[in-house]
């Protein structure tokens, strides 16, 4: 396990995406046909209502999140976290930089889709207040069951 003193979260770069798209084959999509691929990680890269953050602690790459903006709700397609760096707090940071972007632009949720195996994921993120809305069998290319993730992030006044 290495030590993540020098992390830096920053949006992603064109440079990035074949790293990021590597990292989603391996840690997100695994057993899965390959979706974010090195061309679908640049067409989000160049979308303005989406925002590619990467942790770094030097030149590795620590994690990544990918979040689309629509004009209420914002969608968390992917985030991870290399495994060097797990339980360093790595996702942590990068939700909470996720969160205050969200706010920032007005936005009221943010949904999610995971794995329903991926229990460490699911207490992740019920641990940083997301709610399991709802199980959607073969969600994942008609091989897995998704659970379907919410978190209320406006402040009711």
């Amino acid at each position: 396990m290495k030590a993540s003193r020098n992390l830096t979260l920053k949006l992603a770069a064109p440079a990035d995406a074949a790293p990021i798209a590597a990292m989603s084959r391996e840690l997100i999509e695994a057993g899965l046909p390959w979706s974010w691929t090195p061309e679908r990680v640049a067409r989000n890269l160049a979308r303005r209502d989406t925002l590619v953050l990467t942790a770094r602690d030097g030149a590795p790459f620590a994690g990544f999140a990918i979040m689309q903006f629509g004009a209420e709700r914002a969608h968390l397609s992917l985030l991870a976290v290399h495994p060097d760096y797990r339980r360093q707090g790595v996702a942590r940071r990068m939700l909470e930089w996720l969160i205050e972007s969200a706010l920032t632009a007005g936005i009221g949720s943010i949904h999610l889709e995971l794995r329903e195996t991926n229990l460490g994921a699911r207490r992740f993120y019920l641990k940083h207040g997301f709610a399991e809305t709802v199980r959607i069998p073969g969600y994942y290319r008609g091989a897995e069951t998704a659970v379907r993730m919410l978190r209320e992030i406006r402040v009711k006044s």
